[in-house]
């Protein structure tokens, strides 16, 4: 099995998907997939993914991460650990504790509370460090390195995004002749999946990022993994600093786009999911509906044609959409 810093230079395939599937069938929730019709243009549909277990699509990358390690009798005594944003540690602390498994979970000190107060419910260790993920990652980084646990990645492993990319799967079967996925971006783990099943199929995928987090955007224009800053609302979840090769790659192949979204844009998104579908998601999941009216949008969401729109989690405050 690859290690992680020698998974971060392998492209994802399709079969790896398949795998995943196989690895996780029945250990996650089959995506509900419901019509989203905006009058005169594409036929649109929501993948409510945000009710996956941990509320969000990161469980499905967490156990078969950890079930591929269990079967093959890589699990140290010492766990498992990552540093993540808040989703990806829900996650993985969620399937450790599935089986049976020690989970320490590196976050920034900036986490949403409600992300750190369920992290401790699922019996993680909780460790807040810095104010970005760069920085808790490399505490997580050191810490495993000192006590030989397992380190997994928020995004960044194959087995991560092959776990993620079942999810395209199960949309295709809700929605027949699907023309286009739409994703949120922070690393790229669920761009990374998503796009190697749908570019098996035929799907095009959408890749959106906030104007003030756009990793992978950056990455195209400077032809490759770069570095960027993180500023947006939306950065708790999408705040990734560089996107994993993995995604820089898929980004490059014939039926995907890469897509900004301004973070008004992505707040104005949100409240019109709550106030139109009575949706509560997290300024992430927000990113990707935001793509629907950005400028351009009819290169990718035509109309007739038929988009779904990944909403990958609801991990947030609802109390501002109140009233």
């Amino acid at each position: 099995m690859p290690t992680p810093t020698e998974s971060r230079t392998a492209p994802l395939t399709y079969d790896e998907v398949e795998r995943a599937a196989g690895r996780i069938g029945g250990l996650v929730r089959p995506v509900t997939v419901v019509p989203a019709a905006r009058a005169g243009g594409p036929e649109v549909f929501l993948a409510l993914e945000f009710l996956q277990y941990t509320g969000s699509f990161k469980a499905r990358g967490a156990r078969n991460f950890l079930r591929a390690h269990q079967e093959a009798g890589t699990l140290p005594e010492a766990g498992v650990t990552i540093a993540s944003g808040g989703n990806a540690g829900l996650a993985c602390a969620w399937a450790a504790r599935e089986q049976g498994v020690r989970a320490t979970v590196f976050l920034p000190a900036t986490a949403p509370k409600v992300k750190v107060d369920r992290l401790r419910g699922y019996g993680a260790d909780v460790r807040l460090v810095g104010s970005e993920y760069a920085q808790a990652l490399a505490a997580c980084e050191e810490f495993a390195a000192g006590s030989g646990a397992l380190a997994s990645h928020a995004y960044d492993h194959p087995l991560i995004a092959a776990g993620a990319g079942t999810l395209l799967e199960e949309i295709r079967r809700a929605v027949p002749g699907l023309g286009t996925v739409v994703v949120s971006v922070g690393g790229g783990g669920l761009f990374a999946g998503v796009a190697a099943a749908a570019r098996h199929h035929g799907v095009r995928t959408v890749a959106v990022e906030p104007e003030n987090c756009r990793a992978l955007n950056a990455a195209l224009e400077a032809g490759g993994p770069v570095d960027v800053p993180v500023d947006s609302v939306a950065a708790d979840s999408l705040g990734a600093r560089r996107a994993s090769v993995a995604a820089v790659r898929a980004a490059r192949e014939e039926g995907t786009h890469s897509v900004l979204v301004p973070d008004s844009a992505i707040v104005r998104a949100r409240r019109e999911l709550w106030d139109t579908h009575r949706v509560v998601v997290e300024h992430a999941a927000a990113t990707a509906y935001a793509a629907l009216a950005a400028p351009g949008a009819k290169a990718y969401a035509a109309p007739g044609e038929r988009v779904c729109v990944v909403l990958c989690g609801a991990n947030t405050d609802p109390a501002d959409l109140a009233g």
